[in-house]
């Protein structure tokens, strides 16, 4: 787009989280020509700060939604097919410390409570994950909960309290690198639709007269001219609003914040499972093995500020003393603490109801064109990571309706990214890896870690790897090369030193990224990018402070 062009889109999605990606991909595969604007980077907002499950919504089903439990538990089954790179099943426990208890409470959230249940019983969790296996039974990929005992509950995890009178194991699943499933999502939508353009680093100034005016990262205006307006910006909704002339509140966002630990016993005996249990103020927590690490969340308190969003000193503390209540035989401090990071959901409003009894279901409001603004807006209120797609769908269904247009594609069996000509099993991973090995002659295991970091887009960095006269590592990070660095920053829309080792990698949120690597990859992007000296140390230095001081990050 060139300066004082207005060029037409048929839709302008403002927001790159999961949700506007998830649109933008859907529109693309039909033909659509969108424009997509992130202020930030994609994914970078609220999309960046979940708790990493991929989830049916156990806890739904106090609130009475089942619906929204059946699309969730169904998105989460076609994300394990669609995306198994990223997602995969997460075997969960449930420490439970009564048998009979939260009955009656949990009766009165379902008819409409505002305070959130207590103390959930056995004969109250049987119940609920009956429901939950029923709801996750269509394209079922996951066996059935099953109940510890006791005895068994503390045999497979000595380090739990003995308070607990019986744990029950049942499945979810969790998303190893949700930033850069957002970003696949976008490159999908790009691929499918040449005609239309994604863009990050790009602020929205206003409209006018239904021409939109923005701000290039190199300070460059341009403006556009949208059939139709989607509205994605999350908790930032109410804002962009104001910006095209509508007035009101449509969000009542609440706060989550969550920490990953450097903890290799408590990694050790999660053994790839997830602890999903109640605090003692009634509140829902969890604990699970995470790359290595162990991530531990969430909060739920009123929150509107997303732009100065942090983990705050009494939130670690939370954590932490939870923590050693549900697991007195292991020992926790600051100290153990690689990355801590925090995020609005961008809820409906809600007055007068408990945080975490907001509901976690979607709407799609509709402001009619009006004078000074000839195109109608869509805005994005709700929703939960897991249901993207679905949600994507239904909104996309109206935007074609809207447009004339007809569906020529359905994304519940599509593939997302790497996930395309993913290995369906053990054999045909091993052909996959041992065939890239004979091609490129790179080592086996090499091969297989990068299928695992990246799926089947790992075929064409493996590619540029080696075709390196000698593969260079990180020095501190030694399965991350120069070339895979170097790959990222020239093919994933890179703008800044952040975004690769924020959300196109997992370096920082695992706590493995180094000051000095850090400088490295700075080098490497800046070689890249073409960036001045200048510019490189400005890169630097602005995602150190964000490291250390958003993501209490020790380096």
């Amino acid at each position: 787009m060139t300066s004082g062009t207005d060029k037409a889109f048929d839709v302008v999605i403002l927001g790159g989280g999961v949700n506007g990606a998830g649109l933008f991909r859907d529109l693309c595969e039909q033909g659509v020509d969108c424009l997509l604007v992130d202020k930030n980077d994609f994914g970078s907002g609220t999309s960046a700060a979940p708790s990493r499950l991929i989830h049916g919504g156990l806890k739904y089903l106090e609130t009475g939604e089942f619906g929204l439990v059946a699309q969730s538990t169904l998105e989460r089954n076609l994300l394990l097919r669609n995306a198994p790179h990223l997602v995969r099943p997460l075997p969960t426990i449930i420490p439970i410390f009564s048998w009979t208890k939260g009955t009656g409470a949990a009766l009165r959230t379902f008819f409409g409570a505002k305070s959130a249940p207590r103390s959930r019983g056995v004969v109250l969790v049987k119940i609920g994950l009956a429901l939950y296996d029923f709801y996750g039974s269509r394209s079922k990929v996951m066996p059935r909960h099953s109940l510890w005992r006791r005895a068994a509950a503390l045999r497979k995890l000595p380090a739990l309290t003995p308070r607990i009178v019986a744990a029950c194991k049942y499945y979810d699943a969790k998303v190893t690198a949700p930033e850069r499933l957002v970003w696949e999502l976008i490159r999908d939508g790009l691929a499918a639709n040449p005609g239309s353009e994604a863009r990050n680093a790009t602020s929205l100034e206003g409209q006018r007269d239904g021409i939109l005016a923005f701000e290039a990262p190199d300070g460059a205006a341009f403006t556009v001219r949208p059939g139709l307006v989607v509205n994605a910006a999350g908790p930032w909704i109410d804002r962009v609003n104001r910006l095209l002339g509508i007035s009101g509140k449509l969000i009542g966002g609440t706060k989550g914040s969550h920490i990953v630990l450097d903890h290799e016993e408590l990694a050790r005996q999660l053994a790839g499972r997830m602890i999903y249990f109640e605090a003692d103020d009634g509140r829902i927590c969890l604990v699970y093995e995470y790359l290595g690490r162990v991530l531990v969340g969430s909060t739920d308190s009123p929150a509107d500020d997303p732009d100065n969003v942090r983990c705050e000193d009494e939130e670690v503390d939370y954590f932490l003393d939870s923590l050693r209540r549900l697991l007195p035989g292991l020992a926790f401090d600051r100290a153990q603490i690689v990355y801590a990071y925090s995020g609005i959901r961008p809820l409906p409003a809600s007055d007068g109801t408990a945080p975490g009894l907001i509901s976690r279901d979607h709407s799609a409001p509709f402001a009619a064109p009006e004078a000074g603004r000839p195109f109608p807006v869509i805005s994005l209120v709700g929703g939960k990571w897991t249901t993207f797609r679905g949600f994507a769908e239904e909104v996309a269904d109206s935007v074609l309706e809207r447009l004339g247009r007809k569906r020529r594609i359905s994304t519940r069996e599509l593939p997302i990214g790497g996930g395309r000509d993913y290995p369906a099993d053990e054999a045909g991973r091993r052909r996959w890896v041992t065939d890239l090995a004979k091609e490129t002659g790179l080592p086996a295991g090499r091969v297989e870690t990068l299928l695992e970091r990246y799926g089947t887009t790992a075929a064409a960095l493996l590619r540029e790897e080696a075709s390196a006269e000698e593969p260079r590592f990180l020095d501190d990070v030694p399965d991350v090369s120069h070339a895979e660095i170097a790959w990222i920053a020239r093919n994933e829309a890179v703008v800044h030193l952040g975004d690769i080792v924020l959300r196109r990698t997992t370096l920082a949120v695992t706590g493995r990224l180094t000051a000095h690597d850090l400088d490295t990859i700075s080098r490497i992007a800046g070689t890249v990018l073409g960036w001045s000296e200048g510019r490189r140390r400005s890169e630097l230095d602005e995602t150190l402070d964000t490291l250390r001081r958003r993501n209490l990050a020790p380096l």
